[in-house]
């Protein structure tokens, strides 16, 4: 049996996981592997109690994890708690604790062992996956070129301040805009200049509506649309000027456009108070045909209701 404790003890201390035991009625650590000293710093003898243990846990970890691992042991269940622990160097690792409630014959808590699992790396790749995810994310409600909102980030807006303007019985405006002879630029100052044209006209137009829940972002092409929640139409038509103006600013050369030597754009306006009658596409396309008006009817200009 001797050599059966030492096999034992043997392959304990050759694993990477940390075994240890803590007497319940004590409270004091009974063993503790001696890997605990390459990984945290501190020596075996200094683990006297539970105390050294919550001591030895990152302040913002040290509650919940205390609380929570006391509470399950009272109720005899095994659990497991990730939390940081403290390094002798005043560093942290991360460490998943893997707990085991032993009772005796007549089901009273007699001891917990377990094991403290390095997750360091682990963590850190989580972390890395989080970012990524977050990236990806961003990106998928990113126009690629212009880097304002895209179209997908667009109709989830769409749909949700239409909801909240019905709700509410607010009015809710849009603003569709277009520019001019966008194809004559194209085809005249080449395609990486004309990429740089959208930029320059999304940059710009970013900034025409100035309030936390005014959303712009790329229609599509060479479209742009503003969404502006509890706005009327006479309010619209002054953000729609508004990007007139900021466009004149950029005086971006357009040899090609019928309207002028400058780049221009054309704007179609709606203004809505939803009801239950009514669906956001409609809306758009009444709102679209007023921006193909101000095509027809000379281009750099606004339409409205």
């Amino acid at each position: 049996m001797e050599n059966d404790s030492a096999i034992y003890k043997t392959l304990l201390e050759s694993t990477k996981a940390i075994p240890w035991k803590i007497d319940w009625k004590s409270m004091s650590f009974s063993y503790i592997g001696p890997q605990i000293e390459n990984l945290l710093g501190w020596s075996v003898e200094s683990w006297a109690s539970a105390n050294d243990w919550a001591a030895r846990m990152h302040p913002e970890d040290r509650e919940w994890v205390v609380n929570f691992c006391v509470s399950q042991s009272k109720e005899g269940v095994d659990h497991e708690a990730d939390y940081r622990a403290l390094t002798k160097d005043g560093n942290y690792v991360w460490i998943r604790d893997v707990v085991h409630v032993v009772r005796n014959e007549s089901g009273e808590v007699e001891a917990l062992i377990g094991f403290m699992f390095d997750i360091s790396e682990r963590k850190k790749t989580e972390a890395k996956l989080i970012d990524m995810q977050k990236e990806l994310e961003a990106w998928s409600f990113k126009d690629g070129l212009t880097d304002v909102a895209n179209r997908r980030m667009l109709d989830s807006v769409l749909q949700l301040e239409w909801e909240n303007a019905r709700r509410n019985n607010q009015p809710l405006a849009i603003i569709m805009l277009d520019i001019d002879y966008f194809k004559q630029y194209n085809d005249h100052y080449g395609h990486i200049q004309g990429d740089d044209c959208l930029k320059r006209v999304a940059k710009a137009l970013s900034h025409a509506a100035t309030r936390s829940r005014d959303f712009f972002a790329r229609f599509g092409g060479e479209e742009f649309m503003l969404i502006l929640p509890e706005t009327d139409e006479a309010s619209a038509i002054k953000v729609a000027e508004r990007c007139r103006n900021l466009i004149f600013k950029e005086q971006i050369p357009h040899a090609k456009s019928d309207v002028g030597q400058l780049l221009t754009i054309s704007l179609g306006i709606g203004a809505i108070t939803p009801t239950q009658q009514d669906r956001p596409l409609a809306f758009i396309e009444e709102v679209d045909r007023r921006l193909y008006q101000a095509k027809q009817q000379g281009r750099n200009r606004i339409v409205h209701g």
